[in-house]
């Protein structure tokens, strides 16, 4: 039930060979996990080993170089770095951005930050023996590609990324500023349509963008179920099933240079007829015709069926090949919520009907099992989407939620008309680090970053995802570390406090978000396409997106004196309804250059090297204890925990469910996309607590879920004298 977060690693990693787990870094981590006589933790530990393998071996495997122009010419002579990038800068630029990058003084604050930075970021050899960057030398790389010239803007995301304010996604950080690369996105989403065209397309862009690193969740909710007619001919369909075991063969053979398996995930409507057996695949026991081991799964989920859930009554599976004759449109873009009667009473529609309630619970028995499905609650989603059209499916991590557009091939495969499809341009802030920045510079410079990894962004090889970046331009800036900026703040997990905090945050730095990109729509000259047929461009007072922070329904302001204090404090203005009421307006006049914002994803392995808790999820432990490759095991703490503030680490576990829900709908309502939502649960959690949790977020807003997470039971005897994490 790993994050997929981080779906593209480095073609030159560096063998685990090269780490001896004897030396000395590797023992003081292991203290970390060690009280001491006075029953303390040994956070010092975990820093000293993490100045132990920086100045042993790191510096024991770094290729030296007397002077920043003798490196340049190496990395560049030697096809290490792209010279297209770094020929937009003069000489003496780049003399000085790199000296001020090392004037900043970065040092890894955790053990497990170096190690992760050092074995699968950092440029190295063709041979993987030795490190020829370090983390300020790396954010300068990506800097200098993503200002594409403009000297001031270097600084700025060199800055921002050094200090750790904002941080890009894996791919991006891995690859810019490299010759031998992959794509800088995240992760792709395809639809696919209800012919062998169509089905044919979907696998070659499978194998394309999974061979580029990228994760792709792909929509099959339009295909004819098993038993639907082909050509008239009753009983012909295979169903959705074959589709996914070509899908999962071919992500196991665009493995990225043998590198990782590619990560594939696929939704399905609730209303499908194969939405039972498309669940069944995840089974432990599932046959092995039909079981799916490595491509995720998602369930798209309309108001409707809840519904019917709650009344006790039947809820009835439409064949999307019937839909598709009779109404002229595919399941999906169909709203069956709004239509669920009509096309009950419709007897051109073949159905079946399934027990309402017996699907949530079969549901909440595979996610006992597996942590599968992801959930789209789809009206909820619809009713928040800002953009014309409809969103049909989500991602690998459940974060991304835009509207797509159908293609139409001929039969020799090449395109009648080409559609849209998605690629996730993300990067996440530090909230902790952003606050103490002031946040509202970090917020537009990170938007102006990720609109240069959109317009970095190039995939011919599926015009549909290509003619939809370079429309709409859309981005997903992301937060991580909401739980380790509580604790520091003296605020538990889930409290009023903390709630009231998230609200602000969240307003706020959606204000700033838009803001940033109506300048840059302004410096451009131009908004995203089909701006003018967004809710944005609706007049003020009349289904305008900006209403709900200009009409008065809400309030603006703090709930809690601690949070107005803490503002004050960091000296953070929070927009008033005059500031949105001027945002509006120059919006209505301009528009905004990105088609979408934000987007919170789960983070990963750029959670360790910026120290940050994870999205805005709680911990899952206080030290964390993860295998790393021939290493083993290694701990990591949870950022600014230390010995006098326990009490506000709580792990998730812990916290449960409800307040991590809580917490995630007073977000929601500021994203114009998703958040990435893991519930956690205890060791004596039932399928019906898992119904329970599902319900209760449907009803507080959220739009997605993402994995369920059960604590798995200690073993007796297990618990080891004086270890942190065996007790906590």
């Amino acid at each position: 039930m790993a994050a997929q977060e981080d779906t593209a690693l480095e073609m030159d990693q560096t063998s685990d060979e090269g780490y001896d787990s004897a030396h000395d870094y590797h023992s003081l981590n292991a203290m970390l996990n060690l009280y001491d006589s006075n029953g303390k933790i040994q956070f010092d530990k975990d820093r000293q080993a993490a100045r132990e393998f920086v100045t042993s071996h790191v510096a024991d495997n770094t290729r030296q170089f007397d002077s920043t122009h003798e490196r340049l010419s190496y990395l560049l002579n030697n096809q290490y770095y792209d010279k297209r990038v770094f020929d937009e800068y003069t000489p003496e630029f780049l003399d000085s951005i790199y000296a001020h990058a090392e004037s900043l003084g970065f040092e890894f604050e955790t053990f497990l930050g170096a190690f992760k930075f050092y074995s699968s970021y950092a440029l190295k050899s063709f041979d993987g023996k030795q490190y020829l960057e370090d983390f300020p030398e790396r954010c300068v790389a990506v800097a200098l590609e993503l200002a594409s010239g403009d000297e001031d803007l270097a600084i700025k995301y060199a800055e921002e990324i050094i200090r750790g304010r904002f941080q890009p996604a894996t791919p991006t950080f891995l690859n810019l500023g490299k010759a031998q690369r992959g794509e800088p996105v995240s992760c792709f989403l395809v639809r696919i349509e209800d012919n062998m065209e169509s089905i044919s397309r979907g696998i070659n862009a499978a194998l394309q963008l999974s061979k580029r690193g990228g994760g792709v969740a792909l929509l099959l909710s339009n295909l004819r179920e098993l038993g639907a007619p082909i050509k008239h001919i009753e009983n012909q369909s295979s169903g959705v099933i074959p589709v996914m075991k070509l899908l999962e063969d071919s992500f196991s053979y665009a493995n990225q240079l043998g590198a990782r398996q590619g990560a594939g995930a696929v939704y399905l409507s609730a209303h499908h007829p194969d939405i039972l057996r498309f669940l069944d695949t995840k089974r432990e026991n599932a046959d092995e015709k039909i079981r799916i081991k490595s491509l995720s799964l998602g369930v798209v989920i309309p108001d409707i069926t809840f519904e019917l859930a709650k009344q006790r009554k039947p809820m009835a599976l439409f064949s999307p090949y019937d839909v598709q004759r009779v109404y002229g449109k595919p399941l999906s873009d169909i709203s069956i919520t709004e239509n669920y009667d009509k096309m009950v009473a419709d007897d051109r529609i073949s159905k079946k009907y399934i027990d309402a309630r017996e699907f949530f619970m079969t549901i909440a028995e595979i996610q006992f099992e597996s942590g599968y499905p992801y959930i789209v609650f789809e009206d909820t989603v619809n009713r928040a989407n800002p953009i014309d059209g409809r969103i049909t499916m989500s991602n690998l991590c459940s974060e991304i939620l835009q509207v797509q557009e159908p293609n139409e091939f001929n039969e020799d495969l090449t395109f009648k008309h080409v559609g849209r499809d998605i690629s996730c341009n993300l990067g996440s802030l530090n909230i902790a680090k952003a606050i103490d920045g002031g946040l509202a510079d970090t917020v537009e410079t990170s938007i102006r970053a990720l609109t240069s990894v959109a317009e970095h962004t190039h995939i011919d090889a599926v015009p549909s995802i290509r003619r939809a970046n370079d429309e709409g331009h859309a981005i997903g800036l992301g937060e991580m570390n909401l739980h380790g900026f509580l604790a520091r703040e003296g605020m538990h997990y889930g409290s009023p406090e903390a709630l009231d905090f998230t609200d602000m945050y969240f307003m706020t730095v959606a204000y700033h978000a838009y803001r940033a990109s109506h300048r840059i729509a302004v410096e451009r000259g131009t908004a995203f396409a089909r701006f003018e047929k967004s809710a944005y461009a609706k007049p003020a007072g009349q289904g305008n997106y900006f209403d709900k922070y200009t009409d008065g329904r809400r309030s603006l302001e703090p709930q809690t004196q601690f949070v107005r204090d803490l503002f004050a404090k960091f000296k953070i203005e929070i927009p008033t309804v005059d500031d949105w009421k001027e945002l509006q307006a120059a919006i209505l006049k301009d528009g905004i250059y990105n088609q979408n914002l934000q987007a919170v994803p789960p983070t990963g392995s750029i959670s360790y090297i910026n120290h940050s808790t994870s999205s805005i999820h709680p911990i899952a432990s206080k030290i964390e204890i993860r295998k790393e490759g021939k290493i083993g095991r290694v701990y990591y703490p949870a950022p600014y925990m230390t010995n006098d503030n326990l009490q506000y680490y709580d792990d998730a576990y812990e916290i449960g469910w409800k307040a991590i829900v809580d917490t995630y709908a007073v977000a929601t309502q500021h994203v114009d996309q998703g958040l990435s939502l893991t519930l956690f649960f205890p060791d004596t959690a039932t399928t019906r607590d898992i119904n329970k949790a599902q319900i209760y977020a449907w009803r507080k807003g959220i739009k997605t879920l993402y994995y369920i997470r059960i604590r798995q039971q200690a073993l007796e005897g297990t618990e080891v004298e004086g270890c942190v994490s065996c007790q906590l």
